[in-house]
C-alpha cells in the first residue's frame, strides 16, 4: 500500500512533515503544501528527499486529476478549497493517522483514547501502566508525536497507545482501535461541527470499525449516547457501581480494591476518572495492583494541564493552557479553594461563558485577553466579578500579578483555543511559563 503513487499532502506542520517522510521512503511522488511559511529545516529535508514543497494560500491550483491520494491535516476543515477540489476530482482523502495505521506490522495492538476532555492525561497514564509490565509499548497521536513519526520503531506484536482527536476521526476508513477508551462527551467544537449531534456522530466513528473481540471502555454517563456498538464494553464511573468505580475513597475494579485515592499523586475527580480509564485498559495487558500503585504514586500529571509553574512572592501560578473549552475550565476552577485570578480568553468560537458562573466561588477577578476579551467582560459584568481587558497574554500575566495579594492563585485556564495568537495550546502554555519566569 502507498507505493509508486502521486500523493498530495495538504497542510504541513509536524504531522504532514512526518507522513511525507514515510511516503517518500516508499517511492511515492510527494507534493506537500501549506498556506503559511514552515520550518526551514523540515522544508529543506523534504526537498532533499525528493518532495515538491509548495507554500501558497492557493493550494487548490496545484491539485489536479493526476494525483492518486490526498493526505489532509486534521486541522483543515471540509470547506477548504483544496478539499472541495479533491472531492470534485474524486481523489480519495485520508489523514496521517490512517496512512500510519495501514502501514502497521502484523499483530500490533492499538489502544486509542478519545473523548472531549482528559485524553492526554489518560493516554500518558495508559502508556506508563502498560510500560511497567515490561511489554514493548509506544505512544503517539494527538499528544504531540504523530503516529507516522513512531511507525519505524513499531515491530510485530507491539502495543501502541494513541491519543485521537475528533478532527482525526473525520478522514479515517480502515482505522480500528483494538481497545478504545472514550473518556467523556461534552458540547465542544461546535464551531467546527455546527451541532452537538454532528459532533457526536463524528466522535462515534471511533468505534465504527471495531469487532466483537475488541474492547470499548466507556463512562456510564454516556452509555445511552454511545449506544449499541460491537466491541465488548467495560464501564467506569465516579458516581455509581460499574466494572471500575469509586467507593469509600478508593478505586475498585471488578469489586476488588485497587488503590486508595490518598495514594494517588494527582487529585480531582476528573483525574480519578482518567485513572480508571487507564487502569481498565492496562488490565487487558496484565498490569498488577502493585504496579498500578507504583505508577500512580509517582505520576504528577501532564504539561499544560493544571501544571504548577512557580511561586512568586507567595503567589502561585498555574498553567492550564490545555483547557480550550468551558467544561475543561470548569474542572480547573473546581480544583481551587483559594482566592484565584483567572486568565481567560483566546480564539472566538462563539460559545457562551455563562456556564462558568457556578464555578466562580473563589475567583476574585478575571483578566480577559485575545479575541474573546470583550465577550468575557460582558460575562464578568453580568455576574459582578471584576474584569480587566487586555490584548496579549503577557499583559494579562503582569496585570494579574500586580492585582494579586499574597496567598492568591493566578490561573491560566483560557476556555478558548489558542489559534488567534498562538499555533497551539502548547505554545501558549510555554509562553505563559516564560512570562511567569520573568517576573521579579
Amino acid at each position: 500500500m502507498y507505493k509508486n503513487q502521486k500523493i498530495f499532502i495538504l497542510g504541513m506542520a509536524r504531522s504532514g512533515y512526518e507522513v511525507a517522510k514515510v511516503l517518500l521512503k516508499r517511492n511515492n511522488k510527494v507534493v506537500i503544501s501549506d498556506a503559511k511559511e514552515q520550518n526551514e529545516e523540515h522544508v529543506n529535508e523534504l526537498k532533499a528527499m525528493g518532495a515538491t514543497v509548495i507554500i501558497s494560500p492557493e493550494q487548490d491550483k496545484f491539485l489536479d486529476d493526476s494525483f492518486d491520494l490526498v493526505v489532509k491535516n486534521p486541522g483543515i476543515n471540509s470547506e477548504n478549497k483544496c478539499v472541495k477540489r479533491a472531492k470534485e476530482l474524486n481523489i480519495p482523502i485520508v489523514n496521517e493517522m490512517e496512512v500510519a495505521y495501514n502501514l502497521l506490522p502484523e499483530d500490533v495492538t492499538l489502544v486509542c483514547i478519545s473523548g472531549s476532555n482528559g485524553k492526554t492525561t489518560t493516554t500518558m497514564l495508559t502508556y506508563e501502566l502498560i510500560r511497567i509490565t515490561g511489554k514493548r509499548v509506544h505512544i503517539g497521536g494527538n499528544i504531540g508525536v504523530p503516529f507516522s513519526a513512531i511507525l519505524e520503531q513499531i515491530r510485530e506484536g507491539d502495543i501502541v497507545v494513541l491519543e485521537v482527536s475528533v478532527q482525526q476521526l473525520n478522514d479515517i476508513h480502515n482505522f480500528r482501535p483494538n481497545i478504545g477508551v472514550f473518556t467523556n462527551l461534552f458540547e465542544v467544537h461546535l464551531d467546527l461541527f455546527g451541532t452537538y449531534e454532528k459532533y457526536i456522530e463524528t466522535k462515534l466513528k471511533f468505534f465504527k470499525n471495531c469487532k466483537k473481540e475488541d474492547v470499548a471502555i466507556i463512562n456510564t454517563s454516556i452509555k445511552d449516547v454511545v449506544g449499541d456498538i460491537e466491541p465488548h464494553k467495560i464501564y467506569f464511573s465516579s458516581t455509581e457501581k460499574a466494572d471500575i468505580y469509586i467507593e469509600n475513597d478508593a478505586i475498585y475494579y471488578k469489586d476488588a480494591q485497587i488503590i486508595e485515592l490518598r495514594d494517588i499523586r494527582i487529585k480531582g475527580m476528573h483525574n480519578y476518572e482518567n485513572i480508571m480509564c487507564a487502569i481498565a485498559a492496562a488490565k487487558e495487558f496484565g498490569v498488577t495492583n502493585e504496579m498500578i500503585k507504583e505508577v500512580l504514586g509517582k505520576f504528577t500529571g501532564v504539561e499544560h494541564r493544571l501544571e504548577f509553574v512557580k511561586r512568586v512572592n507567595n503567589r502561585e501560578f498555574y498553567n492550564d493552557s490545555k483547557s480550550t473549552n468551558v467544561v475543561s475550565t470548569q474542572i480547573a476552577l473546581s480544583s481551587f479553594d483559594k482566592p484565584t485570578i483567572l486568565l481567560l480568553g483566546g480564539l472566538d468560537r462563539g460559545h457562551s461563558f455563562d456556564e462558568l458562573k457556578d464555578y466562580m466561588t473563589h475567583v476574585k477577578g478575571i483578566i480577559a485577553f485575545g479575541e474573546t476579551k470583550n465577550r468575557i467582560k460582558e460575562f464578568a459584568d453580568s455576574i459582578n466579578v471584576d474584569c480587566i481587558v487586555v490584548d496579549k497574554l503577557s499583559e494579562a500575566v503582569k496585570t494579574a500579578y500586580n492585582l494579586s495579594e499574597e496567598g492568591d492563585a493566578i490561573l491560566l485556564s483560557p476556555a478558548c483555543a489558542s489559534w488567534d495568537q498562538y499555533p497551539d495550546f502548547e505554545a501558549r502554555g510555554r509562553d505563559f511559563k516564560e512570562i511567569v519566569e520573568s517576573l521579579n
